[in-house]
């Protein structure tokens, strides 16, 4: 059941790494809560002693499973373990019946590389077409996307928002579209999922992957697949393990059933061998605290300490990717020229000067693709983002 109602001051209360410096950072991971490591810790203390309790954790395997269903407004039959991001865009990527001369619609310039290469290893192997849209003004154009999908089209793929330069995408547009030509739609929500509100019916997309580290608040190597029932039923694993194999309610982990097996209903087909269990019993904890704030909450919260960060580094004369807020801004601010840079590193003194200023003072930032990346969550605050403002003003003047 979800948990109590809870207020983001209370919630803010849970994170022992609030305080710390000034962090923003969550787009490249999440602080973790005090009860997720209360979890982790106690589950720990079992191993060390040998009183693992198996069926307990398969209790809560499939009471984070719930959870997150919850979260996104899904079925928990349409959500299945993953390592992180990249397994469940390739549990997808693999399971379509590829043929050649099909296409994939991706926007190459703005994917982080894990949704990329899943395409280029379907060329290799399919012979399929991988057609890159081009970005405009470091936006996925809605109308770019469409315009490229023609009667070959099998898969559309976006991020409901970019890694770099953080702008939201209008997933639902391309969604209708999609819907009408029986093309599916899958999205990387690594940015989006905990830290805005996710609702995949109201998005339109056919299955959805994100990893647990960044707005889960939870560790690496664990993640999440949403698959629309409709859409799972029509997959064939690529890989197939006995948790995606059904046997029969309540049948022992290690049953064999016969050779004229059936896979599991929806997503859970996508489920292999034992879970990671340290992973599920922190994404558990922590699905209960953003359950508990409620992801509408955290998303009015996030995006108005946004607002606020741009108007300011608007005011200090800074470079604001996307220029003023509007309806592209989320939960991440970048300064900086788009492109200035590697993927970690950035080309522009200037940005390398205020970078070295933020991290003087505490400020907690990355560097994507040449611009500062500021990253926000429910544990920050209005003082965080004067501290970044106060350090922008003072670069400003000193430039």
């Amino acid at each position: 059941m979800p948990a109590h109602p809870m207020s983001i001051d209370d919630a803010r209360a849970l994170f022992p790494g609030y305080g710390h410096g000034t962090y923003l950072d969550t787009c490249a991971r999440g602080l973790l809560p005090a009860p997720s490591r209360a979890a982790l810790e106690e589950h720990l203390d079992a191993l060390a002693i040998g009183s693992i309790d198996k069926a307990a954790l398969f209790a809560a395997t499939e009471a984070t499973r719930a959870s997150f269903a919850r979260l996104v407004r899904c079925a928990p039959d349409e959500v299945a373990f993953t390592k992180n991001v990249s397994d469940g865009l390739n549990m997808i990527a693999a399971s379509l019946d590829w043929r050649a001369g099909d296409n994939a619609v991706v926007c190459l310039d703005l994917e982080h590389p894990n949704n990329v290469y899943p395409w280029l290893n379907q060329r290799a192997r399919h012979g399929i077409e991988v057609r890159a849209v081009a970005p405009v003004d470091g936006h996925v154009d809605a109308a770019r996307i469409i315009a490229a999908i023609d009667a070959r089209t099998r898969l559309v793929t976006l991020p409901t928002v970019t890694f770099s330069p953080g702008f939201i995408t209008d997933i639902a547009r391309v969604a209708r579209v999609c819907r009408e030509r029986g093309v599916l739609l899958l999205a990387d929500a690594v940015q989006s999922v905990g830290v805005l509100d996710t609702d995949v019916a109201a998005l339109g997309v056919d299955a959805l992957a994100v990893s647990t580290q960044k707005g889960l608040c939870g560790l690496y190597g664990m993640g999440f697949l949403y698959c629309r029932r409709e859409v799972a039923e029509r997959l064939t694993p690529a890989y197939l393990a006995r948790f995606g194999v059904n046997v029969g309610g309540g049948a022992h982990e290690a049953t064999l059933g016969t050779s004229n097996y059936e896979l599991m209903p929806g997503a859970r087909r996508f489920d292999l061998g034992n879970y990671n269990y340290p992973g599920v019993l922190v994404a558990g904890a922590s699905l209960r605290i953003l359950e508990a704030v409620g992801t509408t909450a955290i998303e009015t919260h996030v995006r108005g300490l946004a607002t606020r960060l741009i108007d300011g580094l608007l005011e200090a004369d800074l470079p604001v990717a996307g220029g003023a807020a509007g309806a592209h801004t989320g939960s991440i601010v970048c300064v900086g020229r788009i492109g200035a840079g590697g993927h970690d590193s950035t080309d522009d003194p200037e940005m390398a000067a205020l970078s070295q200023r933020l991290t003087a003072r505490g400020v907690v930032h990355t560097i994507r693709r040449g611009m500062l990346r500021f990253g926000l969550h429910l544990y920050n605050t209005e003082a965080d983002v004067e501290q970044v403002l106060e350090v922008a003003r003072g670069h400003a003047q000193a430039a």
